[in-house]
């Protein structure tokens, strides 16, 4: 009699088991937007300047790793903390600040793998944040890169941005870029 329990108390755990187990299929389900704030989606279009400065004693942009030849920038890597500005002048109106790293990712050209945030430090947008993912052709008059995510009045962006360069040091590497933003959010 005590075996017939324990293999009837044993099945019913085996039961249980597979029963509470599902296919796993639970662990995400549809929410409704509007528990999350979430209502029309705007466009939102800004510009701003992206000041890279490799000189002086106080960079904003630091070289990882240096390129792996003298005659060519593929190689390199950079962090930055580039000032964002709402005119070319550096001195202009400071908005926020360019955040991440850049990789020289062209061996045959120079094109460069942008990984950076745009961190708004005023008016409206203070604390909110676009992921900005993507080649740049820098010798290109005009590059597109994505817009790929977002964050504060920026949640769920979406977009992209288009680059310009304003002007360009060679001895120094110095660099102000425009960047006109083109931004889908809620």
């Amino acid at each position: 009699m005590a075996n017939l329990i324990l293999i009837i108390a044993s099945q019913i755990l085996i039961l249980a088991a597979v029963v509470s187990a599902g296919n796993g299929d639970d662990f995400a389900k549809v929410i409704d937007r509007k528990l999350l704030g979430l209502r029309k989606e705007k466009l939102t279009f800004f510009r701003v300047y992206w000041h890279d400065i490799q000189s002086g004693s106080n960079p904003t942009s630091v070289a990882l790793r240096p390129p792996v030849t003298n005659s060519s920038f593929f190689g390199a890597v950079f962090v930055i903390d580039n000032r964002l500005t709402t005119e070319v002048s550096i001195n202009s109106t400071l908005v926020g600040q360019a955040q991440g790293v850049y990789a020289a990712v062209g061996l045959h050209d120079s094109s460069a793998l942008m990984v950076m945030n745009f961190a708004f430090k005023t008016g409206k947008y203070n604390g909110s944040t676009i992921s900005i993912l993507g080649r740049n052709e820098v010798l290109t008059k005009v590059r597109e890169m994505p817009v790929i995510g977002g964050s504060g009045l920026f949640r769920f962006a979406r977009g992209y941005v288009e680059a310009r360069t304003m002007w360009f040091d060679q001895k120094t590497g110095d660099a102000t870029v425009e960047y006109s933003c083109y931004v889908l959010h809620y």
